[in-house]
């Protein structure tokens, strides 16, 4: 089995580092390391998958791992990887979206007292931040960093330079304060790693100046790549389509689905960045990849074991189910809300109970609601796709154009589907 460094080179994990010697460190465990997370909402994204995850194999291969929510820092804002000053949260807002976030870490970290002294702890830097008085940190912490040296940082200077904009003494300060959260973990909790995404290495980097010259100590940064989506955006909670943890906003079945679509070019990545698949796994199935791209195996894989991570097997079977029944018969299995959730952009009509309820002569026709419904143009098209095997009903093939509706037809008692060829649906909701 690969140490940890092994691990997090062969996934691609390891971006930029403060001193190489944090290596031998890391593959000897018993480090404490930490993250910090934006609390900027009531949920965490796929954008912060990687660093759960990478909290997570620390933890693993016997580090404590400290998630640090930035509800003092979230008053302020990031500059780093922004164009533009962030709204700032008041208190009611961060404890909302605190408490939101907690539930979802539970599911990555260990934080019960069986890990013993590798137990993750989830801190808020609210409290000694809200304690800081302004001539001491001036004073002890503040005159240890130049501003030339802040300048010169990637995310202050692209927003210096943007003609128009600028950025505000209160985000410039954004640095100064995580660096004393190091400061803080470092002498409270003996953290001496931060790890981040790239967009954070000139925050860490300056964190680790700052320990050094406040404490004397030696203490070390690592960076990640971000996590990006095929068009080279990256993820983010303010991004458009953000995919969040919270079944509330982002429900299982979208989630599976959202990695089951992961483009072949991205596939590999993020099997090594979010899953925990031996490295010979996730190499097989980049070799079916490269041979059978049409089977999709790795986007399966992938999709199967992030679901199960974020929401658990017993969901991730559901969305399994759903996704499987999209083209077969099994969906007369599915319950009403996952037929909602998997046909939520599908076009959709009303048919009135009372019409599947009548028989003989009166009883509904189903070219005449293939009409109806626009997904024939005429009862005679309808007619013709019947008669050359184009027409499903429930995903049963319909061979009759003399087929009519009845209540034996319906999916969880409440709809039908009707579908022209492979992927032209249509549901109808009976009321």
């Amino acid at each position: 089995m690969p140490g940890l460094v092994d691990d997090l080179r062969f996934r691609g994990l390891i971006h930029q580092v403060t001193d190489e010697a944090l290596f031998d460190r890391l593959d000897a465990g018993g480090m404490t390391a930490y993250i910090g997370f934006d609390p900027s909402a009531s949920s965490l994204g796929v954008g912060n998958l990687l660093q759960l995850c990478l909290l997570r194999r620390l933890q693993e291969a016997g580090h404590r791992p400290i998630a640090l929510a930035g509800s003092g820092t979230g008053f302020i804002g990031d500059p780093g990887g922004k164009s533009d000053e962030r709204n700032l949260l008041g208190p009611e807002e961060l404890a909302a979206n605190l408490e939101g976030i907690r539930a979802q870490m539970a599911r990555f970290f260990d934080f019960g007292p069986k890990a013993g002294k590798n137990r993750a702890v989830l801190l808020e830097n609210a409290p000694w931040l809200r304690s800081l008085d302004l001539l001491s940190f001036l004073r002890d912490v503040g005159k240890h960093v130049s501003v030339n040296e802040m300048v010169r940082k990637e995310s202050v200077r692209s927003r210096i330079e943007r003609a128009g904009e600028g950025i505000s003494y209160t985000e410039f300060s954004y640095m100064l304060l995580q660096g004393y959260d190091f400061i803080r973990l470092h002498l409270d909790e003996g953290c001496d790693l931060q790890l981040g995404g790239s967009d954070q290495w000139g925050n860490i980097s300056l964190g680790v100046e700052l320990v050094g010259k406040v404490t004397g100590d030696r203490v070390y940064g690592l960076t990640t790549p971000l996590v990006t989506k095929p068009d080279g955006t990256k993820f983010g909670k303010s991004e458009a389509g953000n995919v969040w943890l919270d079944p509330a906003r982002t429900s299982p079945y979208r989630f599976y689905q959202f990695f089951l679509h992961t483009e072949d070019a991205k596939v590999g990545e993020y099997l090594r960045f979010f899953s925990f698949l031996p490295h010979e796994e996730i190499e097989a199935l980049d070799a079916q990849t490269a041979a059978h791209p049409e089977r999709r195996a790795a986007q399966r894989a992938l999709a199967e074991a992030v679901c199960d991570l974020v929401h658990g097997p017993e969901e991730t079977a559901k969305a399994r189910r759903a996704a499987e029944a999209l083209f077969g018969e099994d969906i007369a299995s599915l319950d009403a809300e996952t037929l909602l959730e998997v046909f939520d952009d599908a076009p959709s009509s009303t048919l009135a109970r009372h019409a599947l309820e009548a028989a003989g002569p009166e009883a509904t026709r189903l070219v005449e609601v293939l009409a109806s419904s626009g997904l024939c143009g005429s009862k005679g098209e309808a007619r013709r796709l019947i008669d050359s095997g184009g027409i499903y009903l429930n995903n049963t093939k319909v061979d009759s154009a003399e087929r009519t509706l009845g209540t034996e037809d319906l999916l969880a008692g409440r709809f039908v589907l009707l579908r022209r060829g492979r992927r032209d649906y249509h549901l109808l909701r009976v009321e």
